[in-house]
């Protein structure tokens, strides 16, 4: 039997997160060397012992678990917590991208249905001990979710069954009422200790519980939760007007030793919404002494062997529903005994479609299906956006945008969602409406302004401490700008302000005297000189059409596309194909 207790007693007014985040051609080299590399070059400064904590794994980890005497006894209890995170809309079945033998490899993966069978298998398995939570990013990211303001998803989340919900950074994109609208209708207790309403500028109430109990099989589990606080600093800050956040030093202690002592909690969870370089961080500091695991999520990295801070570990289970994270833990008498994780695939060739999800999504997803279903164009090369330097999905965006406005630059955010696109046995792939919006969920117009060469090598200077920056708190979850007419060359093993290396425009090596034309998409609330971050440019001007208009022009002049690495941002230290990873662990991302 499961109990639930929850506060939403609202402690203090702390100091809130929505200021200016910190300022602060490759040779081949293997992903161990480079992470040897990083590491040297003292990118996890400041994070304390971290390692990758190979607990036990696997079916016979668990069997084992289940079968101790303790268990079997009752003197102990078997807990078993499912994680999902970053499903950013994607409601079916779809291509995955994964990095096996030194080459990319493609599997098809997830969907909402897949998934009900995963959950349902291992609910089976530990009756009345299985947990599962949700870590954020779910209802934005898909045509779906864009076209019904999320609300697609509310019904499918319901028919899942979740016992704990997270919101992370991009759910405030249709609002706040809207947040508080569609993720509610969940029917799952929503755990959020950082959002609260603004109350003249201030934190005023929590917008959700703070934290949370569960008992299970016995054992009170408490939880907390964080969402990224800089999400004012990182979308535009017209989707969290209402919203204030905080960091989480200014609550977490108290909100771990209300679980621990007055609420007897014998595991505590805290699910974060961070991105793995703040989590990991996170996971050494004081403040969070009392949590067991950090339940993370936003970077989509995939973690298959918790990563160990100075205080707890730190999980990540992927995106887009192509992976469910499986911890299995034993309590006795209010200890952590033992533990295994998984992360487990959710595999096609494995798991079928449960009926009554079939039915959900298809009857959820029904009202949209028509429009979102057109073709509006094919590629005969994978379209794919895993990797950190450049992408081919992004090369065909920029293209897209240089060759509607005719600019010296086209830029486009270093967005890490949207599932691969791969062609089937004919040799291509079609790319439908809905796929175009998980390319681009925002169909944000496109602007253009005048950028003095001079401006460029601070502004990437910044943008590359985002990714790589040593203080993990820096750090913004998203990957190197993209580009097209611009090359760049760089060290990623630098101290921040001496990155870059080279930068040419058109071929030639950049004037720092000379005005460029430069087009990027508009970012609501930024100032008249602002534009893709870039400050001090002149004559900013709307352009007239959206990014969603410039790709469908590209694709009905150019369809079949076949979109490639091409070199137009390189470094030193890295190879052309990296991917997620975190210096002084040996995580891969794969």
């Amino acid at each position: 039997m499961r109990h639930q207790h929850d506060s939403n007693d609202p402690t203090g007014r702390a100091p809130t997160a929505d200021g200016e985040p910190g300022d602060g051609h490759g040779s081949p080299m293997g992903r161990r060397g480079l992470l040897k590399a990083l590491g040297a070059a003292g990118l996890a400064v400041g994070l304390g012992p971290v390692v990758a904590a190979h607990a036990g794994e696997g079916p016979a980890a668990r069997q084992a678990m289940s079968r101790s005497r303790a268990v079997a006894s009752g003197a102990a209890s078997h807990l078993t917590i499912l994680q999902t995170a970053d499903f950013h809309g994607q409601l079916e079945t779809h291509d995955e991208f994964f990095w096996e033998n030194d080459r990319p490899v493609f599997r098809r993966t997830g969907g909402f249905a897949r998934i009900k069978s995963l959950v349902d298998q291992v609910r089976a398995e530990n009756p009345g001990g299985t947990v599962l939570a949700d870590c954020g990013d779910c209802f934005q990211g898909s045509g779906y979710a864009a076209l019904s303001r999320g609300e697609v998803m509310a019904p499918i989340m319901r028919e899942m069954g979740y016992d704990l919900v997270l919101p992370g950074n991009w759910e405030v994109v249709y609002g706040k009422d809207q947040l508080l609208k569609v993720i509610n209708d969940y029917g799952s207790p929503v755990i959020c200790t950082n959002m609260f309403h603004d109350e003249n500028g201030q934190p005023g109430d929590f917008l959700f519980r703070p934290h949370h109990v569960l008992e299970v099989a016995g054992t009170r589990i408490g939880v907390i939760g964080f969402n990224e606080p800089r999400v004012p600093v990182r979308q535009d800050p017209e989707y969290s007007v209402g919203m204030k956040f905080t960091f989480p030093e200014y609550n977490a202690a108290e909100h771990i030793r209300m679980l621990r002592e007055g609420e007897g909690c014998a595991l505590v969870l805290a699910m974060t919404h961070m991105g793995i370089a703040q989590q990991v961080g996170l996971a050494s500091h004081d403040y969070m002494a009392g949590v067991d695991y950090i339940l993370g999520a936003d970077t989509h990295e995939r973690i298959r062997n918790p990563i160990q801070g100075e205080q707890c570990r730190v999980t990540e289970p992927g995106a887009f529903g192509s992976f469910v994270g499986r911890l299995d833990v034993v309590v006795e008498n209010g200890k952590v005994r033992e533990q295994g994780y998984e992360l487990m695939e959710v595999a096609q060739r494995r798991y079928t479609e449960e009926p009554r999800m079939r039915a959900t999504v298809s009857r959820s997803a029904g009202p949209y299906a028509a429009r979102l279903e057109k073709v509006i164009g094919h590629t005969r090369t994978p379209l794919m956006r895993y990797y950190i330097l450049e992408t081919p999905m992004d090369n065909m965006i920029t293209d897209a945008m240089f060759e509607k406005a005719r600019p010296d630059v086209a830029l486009s955010n270093g967005f890490r969602f949207c599932p691969p696109l791969v062609p089937g046995p004919s040799g291509l792939a079609r790319i439908t409406e809905d796929y175009l919006w998980s390319m681009l969920p925002v169909n944000a117009g496109a602007q253009s302004a005048d950028v003095q060469g001079s401006l460029l090598r601070p502004w990437l200077e910044k943008e590359l401490n985002n990714v790589f920056a040593s203080d993990p708190t820096e750090r913004f979850g998203g990957w190197v700008v993209r580009m097209r007419g611009m090359e760049v060359n760089f060290t990623a093993g630098k101290p921040f302000g001496e990155r870059v290396n080279s930068i040419k425009i058109g071929g030639e090596p950049v004037d720092p005297d000379r005005m460029y034309r430069v087009v990027a998409c508009e970012r609501g609330g930024d100032p008249s000189d602002v534009l893709c971050r870039i400050k001090g440019v002149r004559n900013k001007t709307t352009l007239g059409f959206t990014l969603h208009d410039a790709v469908r022009e590209y694709l009905r002049i150019h369809s079949p596309i076949s979109p490639r690495l091409e070199g137009r941002v390189t470094a030193t230290d890295l190879p052309p194909t990296s991917l997620g990873q975190f210096p002084g662990t040996d995580y891969e991302f794969r």
